[in-house]
């Protein structure tokens, strides 16, 4: 185990350039973040005016996540996250969520992105109690992952494995349920896997407006139909009401009925 702070580990990666927009960025602008520069505002507005449901998107998916690790720390007992392809930090990290419940948590933030690294420092503040870290790792890496992972949790008691809008960034869709077997296959019963991610089927805008996204030369994000997310969740028990649009899983009581968004999320354990 490590001490409650991990320093992040060298890393050779080039000078961020802010002179073009990135995705992380653009993220992080419609989040209603501040880790971003005019051409990614600018980008992120362009997108808007094709799809204004991308923030509704980008928003719903963060307050999933928020009640997902709710759940996994204060109805599950989960007290280890690896949150693989965590992003520029914001408002309600998964550290954030977890320690504030349950100030003993340990979360491992996983990312290759070099802004990311930049920003290590937020994301590894910690309780005492508890700890964080970060690993400058690839998502396609499982075994580096679980080696980094190792340093920090005990693998041989639950995890809980976030995935949130990272698995469309691996456009082959068995080598992205290739990595989820393998790190859920390295990790005990009790372990759970929350993912979400941009759904197909559901809003034909939102589909042309990715569609021309990745078509500028972006990193691209592939969207998936509710059927190919479901099945990352194979072999696992899914948590009731199983995979749906993020903004209809487990909805804060006495909100009003949310609207259905392209974005689809399941959470499931391990028996």
């Amino acid at each position: 185990m490590t001490d409650p702070v991990t320093t992040p580990e060298p890393t050779e990666h080039p000078e961020i350039d802010t002179s073009v927009p990135h995705s992380a960025r653009i993220w992080n602008y419609w989040l209603g973040g501040s880790d971003n520069h005019p051409v990614d505002r600018a980008a992120g507005d362009a997108y808007t005016a094709v799809f204004p449901g991308i923030v509704t998107i980008a928003r719903g998916s963060r307050a999933f996540l928020s009640r997902a690790i709710t759940y996994l720390v204060a109805e599950a007992g989960i007290r280890q996250f690896l949150d693989v392809g965590t992003g520029l930090p914001t408002a309600q990290n998964t550290h954030e969520v977890a320690q504030r419940l349950a100030p003993d948590a340990r979360i491992v933030h996983v990312d290759n992105d070099p802004m990311v690294l930049a920003h290590a420092r937020a994301l590894l503040t910690s309780t005492p109690e508890g700890a964080t870290a970060y690993l400058d790792a690839d998502a396609t890496d499982p075994d580096r992952i679980l080696a980094g992972a190792a340093r920090t949790l005990d693998l041989g008691r639950p995890v809980a494995v976030v995935l949130s809008n990272i698995l469309g960034h691996i456009a082959d869709h068995e080598q992205a349920r290739s990595i989820v077997t393998h790190l859920m296959g390295a990790l005990p019963p009790g372990s759970h896997l929350c993912v979400n991610d941009g759904s197909l089927g559901v809003d034909p805008v939102f589909e042309r407006a990715q569609a021309s996204y990745n078509d500028s030369g972006a990193v691209p994000y592939v969207l998936r139909t509710v059927e190919e997310i479901t099945r990352f969740f194979d072999g696992l028990e899914l948590v009731e009401p199983g995979v749906v649009p993020v903004t209809r899983w487990r909805p804060d009581p006495g909100s009003p009925v949310p609207e259905v968004v392209a974005e689809h999320g399941g959470l499931a354990w391990k028996p």
